[in-house]
């Protein structure tokens, strides 16, 4: 019998991907058993059933750090998302990895990312007991809210679940601390360091768009490593990435590890907390946490039929994660404010 679409694919994965790449055949499987399809192998099944979800539709239209950006121009947790695939997939291609699944991966990543970005997230985190982080409430997107849970939820491969929990493993990585609780795959860890060099870079674009910084204003020795563009400094990144995992294992030449920790502590000590973009930090998270506890008090339908099993508290949570910025804002003007009296 003549191989399927699918089969053919496996085998040439098998063929061309480095030892030590995740092979789709050799995937530990979902957690709802289910035939597999004749043209697509599981990681890209997973990676289209990612692509067509709410949440991910959704994430045009939450903050990546310039909060309901009214320019055309600023990234969105979207467009962040979209920019870490294509550096992870070129990572991914150099060294012989499924490109697949470090796809799939990308596109999952941040579906639990809460209006307003961080600032949601805190808000959130302070409120539910047990606290919240957006890598948690991603794997509970995928695995419980999307089709309501039935099924497993979008019932993703144990490997994309795995690189989804356990993404945010960047910062420790780059600094040469490979974590206990890291990704268990190369193509995971490849999406941890995507995810630092997608947003390290994006972010500034985005600072020197809004005049919050100007190029003289960064670490000049990152820059001599780097470049003094974008496309200099994500181009380095990714080449530092590749040339520093010939070896086999995932890792970051020194000087460009060295150089990137450095323009991180710069963005975290002189941008995100400036004042122009915290002071409009800190009405979102007022806002935030004044719907929250009016919906806790006050509870929609929609949270009313989400999983008995779960608190209020809980379901209230997914539904204020799930929100847009709009979103947020048009509900609080609607349950909080008042409405001009018209007679």
């Amino acid at each position: 019998m003549p191989l399927c679409v699918r089969e053919m694919l496996e085998e040439r994965e098998a063929q061309i991907l480095a030892p030590g790449a995740c092979l789709a055949r050799n995937s530990r499987g979902r957690a709802v058993p289910e035939p597999e399809d004749p043209y697509r192998t599981a990681f890209q099944r997973d990676r289209d059933r990612i692509l067509h979800t709410k949440a991910f539709r959704r994430l045009k239209r939450k903050t990546q750090v310039f909060l309901a950006p009214e320019g055309d121009h600023y990234r969105t947790r979207l467009t962040h998302t979209l920019e870490v695939a294509q550096i992870a997939r070129t990572i991914a291609r150099a060294l012989c990895l499924n490109e697949d699944l470090t796809e799939a991966i990308a596109l999952g990543h941040d579906l639990g990312h809460t209006p307003f970005g961080h600032a949601g997230e805190r808000v959130i985190s302070g409120e539910l007991p047990g606290g919240f982080r957006h890598y948690e409430q991603s794997l509970r997107v995928v695995d419980k809210l999307e089709h309501r849970g039935a099924g497993g939820g979008l019932n993703l491969t144990w490997e994309v679940r795995d690189g989804i929990l356990r993404h945010s493993a960047g910062k420790s990585f780059v600094h040469g601390i490979k974590p206990k609780d890291g990704p268990s795959t190369r193509e995971g860890y490849v999406i941890s360091v995507a995810d630092m060099i997608g947003y390290l870079n994006h972010d500034i674009d985005d600072a020197l768009r809004a005049g919050v910084l100007t190029t003289a204003d960064l670490p000049k020795a990152a820059l001599t490593v780097l470049g003094e563009t974008v496309s200099e400094r994500i181009d380095r990144m990714v080449v530092g990435v590749i040339e520093g995992s010939q070896g086999g294992e995932i890792a970051v030449v020194p000087d460009v590890a060295a150089a990137m920790v450095e323009l991180r502590n710069y963005m975290y000590a002189s941008v995100y907390p400036c004042g122009l973009i915290d002071s409009e930090i800190r009405k979102a998270e007022r806002l935030l946490r004044e719907l929250y506890h009016h919906l806790l008090e006050h509870p929609t339908d929609e949270i009313m039929e989400g999983d008995p099993e779960d608190s209020l508290q809980r379901r209230t949570a997914d539904f204020v994660a799930g929100m847009t910025d709009e979103y947020a804002m048009q509900l609080y003007r609607e349950l909080v404010l008042p409405r001009p009296w018209r007679g």
